[in-house]
């Protein structure tokens, strides 16, 4: 009886340690790593083809106005979670680069529980016109536009007709 109450405290131990070496690990300041991200690539799930319309442009309805054609695209992000305990990412922004100008900056308000060493993909879709997009060449972007020595009116036509099959590079940048 003696050996078999031994026995089973022996066991209670070993299985509670083996529990216990199964646990996650706390975080702290000495253990925490930032997770990585990383764009996997980006669809164009939206697209009507390029036009801007000036509102000299008497309209068949509605009211003139300067317009222009929108674009949405998607941005798909691996995230992934280097720390030995599960994570929460409570969101993120990002610019996005057309060639080698920002010409648009996205929020992405998703929440989501990243386990251990695990990878999440997250989604962000983000929508362009090409009046947003000219105003943003004609002010920020104009110095660079200048030493290029490239029209507003020609890097907007490259990007609308150019973004279906990708022919000019998008990335993102300045995430946080």
């Amino acid at each position: 009886m003696r050996k078999q109450s031994i026995l089973m405290v022996a066991l209670s131990v070993i299985i509670a340690v083996a529990f216990m070496t199964g646990c996650a690990a706390t975080p702290s300041e000495k253990n925490f790593k930032d997770p990585t991200i990383s764009l996997s690539h980006v669809e164009v799930p939206y697209y009507v083809g390029y036009y801007y319309l000036s509102n000299k442009v008497e309209p068949t309805k509605g009211s003139a106005g300067n317009y222009g054609a929108p674009m949405m695209m998607a941005f798909i992000f691996d995230i992934t979670n280097n720390a030995d305990y599960p994570i929460e990412m409570d969101g993120f922004k990002f610019s996005v680069m057309f060639e080698d100008f920002e010409v648009n900056t996205v929020n992405s308000p998703e929440v989501m529980w990243i386990p251990a060493g695990k990878t999440n993909q997250v989604r962000v879709p983000a929508m362009f016109d090409t009046r947003q997009t000219l105003l943003t060449l004609l002010l920020p972007g104009a110095m660079m536009l200048k030493e290029k020595g490239i029209s507003p009116w020609d890097a907007l036509e490259k990007w609308w007709t150019g973004a279906p099959d990708f022919s000019f590079p998008v990335t993102v940048a300045e995430g946080a």
